[in-house]
């Protein structure tokens, strides 16, 4: 790395990132500079804090995400827990640890795609740190979230009798990454990809923290459970069938399949239903509603632009995910999704 102290570090990384209105409507008294952040809550209300790391090699490679993306997916991360919880994101903490001879431009470009998604979603970084360190490059980021006070989204509220939905398309970004990885060519050197590819590609680097969607659940009054996917469908609702007490059934023909995904899995020889139970990092929303709301529900998405598909439904015959399959036989799902610690390579979330 360039000879560089950490206060100049930290003044090339941050300095003139954000603007002071910005920082300012979002309540920070004091912020990056001081040793520690100063920021207003709002009465009547809860925060939500969550924190997400991003390891070189276990949670990327530089042949699946180009520096300003391995930022932005670090922020996107942690801002889906918000959106989980039914809150709004308002404060980041971003810690860095990078091995020496890591390229300041290297950094900046992380720390670009960083500020990126902060911005889009008028959350202020106020603070953080950075390290030498021994291994591979990892990147931490902490986000403070505010929810009306006792109206925090849970996993653990799922009733039998609920309808089961989610979020826009599962399962691009996982085929994304199968993609990147089968290509093997540094991101400094992808030339423009096939449109469909291109759209695989974007939900891996590129995922969108589904703020939107959790604010038209919270302002319902009707969600119940709320989890975002981010080690595949299965898990997901593994998590919430588990934390409910309750047995959770997906029926298969209402699991929405985007075509670049079934195009995509067609060369792979796979099924894409694969990428959706199993893959993971897509960020979109999944959860319960009462039944006879799930209508009420969807037309409230659709107003505001959104999607919400109804994919399953709560029942209390014991507990666990099973999939209601087209031929109509009823299969258990495993609960695996994606594992840190099972020597898997390149992906990863929490």
């Amino acid at each position: 790395m360039s000879s560089i102290d950490e206060f100049a570090l930290i003044r090339l990384l941050n300095g003139g990132k954000q603007s002071a209105t910005l920082v300012t409507a979002a309540g920070v008294i004091t912020g990056i500079g001081d040793d520690a952040a100063v920021v207003e809550a709002s009465p009547g209300s809860h925060l939500i804090l969550t924190c997400d790391t991003m390891t070189e090699h276990i949670h990327f490679k530089q042949v699946t995400m180009r520096d300003e993306d391995i930022g932005y997916k670090a922020m996107a991360s942690a801002v889906s827990d918000i959106a989980a919880m039914g809150g709004v994101p308002r404060f980041a903490l971003v810690a860095l640890s990078m091995p020496g001879g890591t390229a300041v431009e290297r950094v900046q470009a992380i720390y670009e795609g960083l500020y990126e998604c902060a911005s889009r979603y008028g959350i202020a970084i106020v603070g953080g740190d950075t390290t030498a360190i021994l291994g591979e490059l990892t990147l931490t980021v902490t986000v403070i979230g505010e929810t009306e006070q006792g109206k925090a989204k849970l996993r653990s509220t799922a009733q039998p009798g609920d309808a089961v939905f989610a979020t826009g398309y599962l399962g691009r970004s996982a085929a994304g990454l199968d993609f990147l990885l089968g290509q093997n060519v540094p991101s400094g050197e992808w030339t423009v990809f096939p449109e469909q590819t291109e759209a695989l590609v974007q939900a891996h680097c590129r995922p969108e923290p589904q703020i939107e969607a959790g604010q038209v659940l919270q302002r319902s009054g009707v969600c119940r459970a709320l989890n975002d996917v981010s080690d595949g469908l299965a898990s997901e609702m593994w998590e919430i069938a588990e934390a409910s007490g309750v047995g959770i059934d997906l029926i298969e023909e209402r699991i929405p399949i985007a075509d670049e995904l079934a195009a995509f899995a067609r060369t792979q020889g796979k099924d894409p239903l694969d990428y959706i139970l199993y893959g993971g990092e897509d960020y979109q929303l999944v959860g319960t509603v009462p039944a006879g709301n799930a209508i009420e529900l969807q037309m409230k998405f659709k107003e505001a632009g959104l999607a919400l598909h109804v994919i399953g439904y709560v029942h209390a015959e014991g507990q666990g995910v099973r999939m209601v399959q087209n031929n109509g036989y009823i299969v258990p799902l495993a609960k695996h999704g994606y594992n840190h610690f099972s020597g898997a390579d390149g992906k990863g979330g929490v």
